[in-house]
């Protein structure tokens, strides 16, 4: 695999109490990780060749897909089963619809555990809310898809982070009055002040894209 390559990817980010004291679910990198070591960070990771192949129990919402499918050679669907998986991986917390295909179909390595609970990916859970290409010259490179989940779609206890794998450490519910006081990669600050604009309804029509392909970034809005 060349790792200079720049894969596809899909982030997280779980917002709870949105109405009172909003806060996210984030998650502390390991020192030794060969990217953003020691940051704060959503939940996400690259887009498997697995993920492909996952059935969806429902696609997003026409705008969301749209949104999605823009500049990209990658369709919707791998990248809301990419953003569940990993949701469960590195979390141990479960979006998606229970669906009867779940407990029928073949199980593939990195889905046994989430399709052993009967659901698929759904979907609707999930809303398009930002997308950022790593910029050259990173030990990686991903084109993220950032997605808000609301705390009400996970379907089991949100604070319940037992079946995590060991990627992430001291997972927990970040305030976002607080969460400036965190050690986070910039492009993550800039997603922090997105989800706040809209929680404030000052956000900007369409999906906000740091398109950093080249050594010439570019922004704009899909």
């Amino acid at each position: 695999m060349d790792k200079s390559a720049v894969r596809n990817a899909a982030t997280v980010i779980v917002l709870r109490d949105a109405a009172t004291r909003p806060r996210v679910l984030m998650g502390q990198r390991g020192k030794d990780a060969a990217f953003m070591p020691s940051k704060f960070v959503f939940p996400g990771g690259a887009v498997d060749e697995v993920d492909r192949v996952i059935p969806l129990a429902a696609d997003p919402a026409p705008g969301c897909a749209a949104a999605l499918a823009r500049d990209s050679d990658l369709p919707p669907a791998p990248l809301v089963a990419a953003a569940t998986r990993e949701l469960w991986e590195e979390t141990g917390l479960l979006i998606g619809a229970p669906d009867t295909r779940a407990g029928a179909m073949d199980k593939p390595q990195g889905w046994r555990g989430y399709l052993g609970t009967g659901h698929l990916p759904d979907g609707t859970d999930l809303t398009f809310l930002f997308r950022a290409i790593t910029p050259p010259g990173r030990p990686r490179r991903f084109d993220a898809r950032f997605f808000l989940v609301e705390a009400g779609a996970l379907r089991n206890d949100p604070d319940d982070f037992s079946r995590a794998e060991a990627e992430l450490g001291h997972l927990h519910w970040v305030p976002l009055d607080e969460v400036r006081g965190y050690d986070m990669p910039f492009i993550t600050e800039v997603v922090l002040a997105e989800l706040s604009a809209r929680l404030e309804g000052r956000q900007a029509p369409g999906v906000p894209f740091f398109d950093n392909r080249t050594d010439v970034s570019r922004f704009s809005r899909l």
